[in-house]
């Protein structure tokens, strides 16, 4: 036997209370009776007066409290297995971790942006597994998917620009580290969120979506920044920009053209982010959601405990409507 809301077996303290009560009322009934009649003609003038009788009732209400309150507990015994299945779709999460992604054009900067959002997006999630990737010029995974949202939010805090010392932007070593850390037995449920800036100077991105594309993957691509651009701060904290050889300042653009022909070959849809809004929750609803097919992600049995709680409601009730037809008299 099991009570699924045990705090409520604190409220049994209330039933030495009333039978205390009870026990102080009778004798001072019978004092007050006493002091009015005489204690020798109380059982001339009041025959009919049972004193066990009301010793009964008492109990009778006591007893209904006592049963009542346990019934609050939900008391269960005996159970059955039941089989549940966790159905939703495997997400990965591929960000920029390159130094372009702490220029300031979206507050505080693109990547602490792109992490708040990925947070809340984690918050929304249906049953989905979850996956982070970090890239610059190579790339690597952060969280392999999970079904544990803490361990991906703990994860995603550590995500940093010096993560990786290779600088860059590699988008299509991005997408192939994302097709290996997808199951290789299904081609459905299976969805790449890549959060970038868009600066691939290093190689072809289209046919590692292509590639994507043929396992069953839908990109959804985010290009975060402003259209003018922006200088990347240094790193060393003195609050200026860094530069290059010729010591020109550099500006780091935003790039959509590749990311909307990565997200257009494989079915996906690309946002574009110039204020820090990236609409992951409209992404996620009415991209992921609606185009990516779910699967069955986990079956498991639990136990059922079987609820008898109305059994003891039913002996409360039982109790108290036997103490109304006992009579005193």
């Amino acid at each position: 036997m099991r009570f699924a809301n045990i705090s409520y077996l604190f409220l049994l303290w209330v039933i030495p209370v009333f039978a205390v009560f009870y026990l102080y009322a009778f004798r001072k009934r019978d004092r007050l009776l006493a002091l009015f009649c005489g204690k020798e003609l109380v059982s001339e003038l009041a025959p009919q007066l049972k004193k066990n009788r009301r010793v009964i009732k008492a109990g009778f209400i006591l007893a209904g409290m006592t049963f009542g309150i346990i019934a609050l507990t939900q008391p269960q015994w005996g159970f059955h297995w039941e089989e549940i299945k966790r159905v939703g779709v495997d997400i990965i999460i591929a960000i920029d971790v390159s130094e372009s992604m702490l220029a300031q054009d979206v507050k505080p900067n693109r990547l602490e942006r792109a992490k708040r959002e990925v947070y809340d997006l984690i918050e929304q999630l249906e049953g989905d597994r979850i996956g982070l990737i970090a890239f610059a010029g190579t790339s690597f995974v952060q969280c392999p998917l999970t079904l544990d949202y803490g361990a991906c939010k703990m994860f995603l805090d550590y995500i940093d620009t010096d993560l990786i010392p290779v600088q860059g932007t590699e988008l299509g070593d991005a997408i192939r580290t994302a097709i290996k850390a997808f199951s290789k037995t299904e081609r459905k449920s299976k969805a790449l969120i890549l959060i970038t800036d868009g600066e691939d100077h290093q190689g072809n991105p289209l046919e590692a979506a292509k590639e994507a594309e043929k396992e069953g993957i839908k990109i959804f691509t985010i290009g975060v920044g402003q259209e003018g651009g922006a200088p990347i701060p240094a790193k060393d904290g003195s609050g200026g920009f860094k530069k290059d050889r010729r010591g020109d300042m550099i500006i780091t653009h935003l790039d959509e053209v590749p990311l909307q022909k990565i997200a257009l070959e494989t079915g996906g849809t690309y946002v574009r982010s110039v204020t820090g809004d990236m609409d992951l929750d409209k992404i996620y609803q009415e991209g992921i959601k609606q185009r990516v097919e779910e699967k069955q992600l986990k079956s498991t049995r639990k136990r059922r405990w079987e609820q008898r709680f109305q059994w003891f409601i039913l002996c409360a009730l039982l109790f108290l409507a036997a103490e109304f037809f006992v009579k005193e008299t």
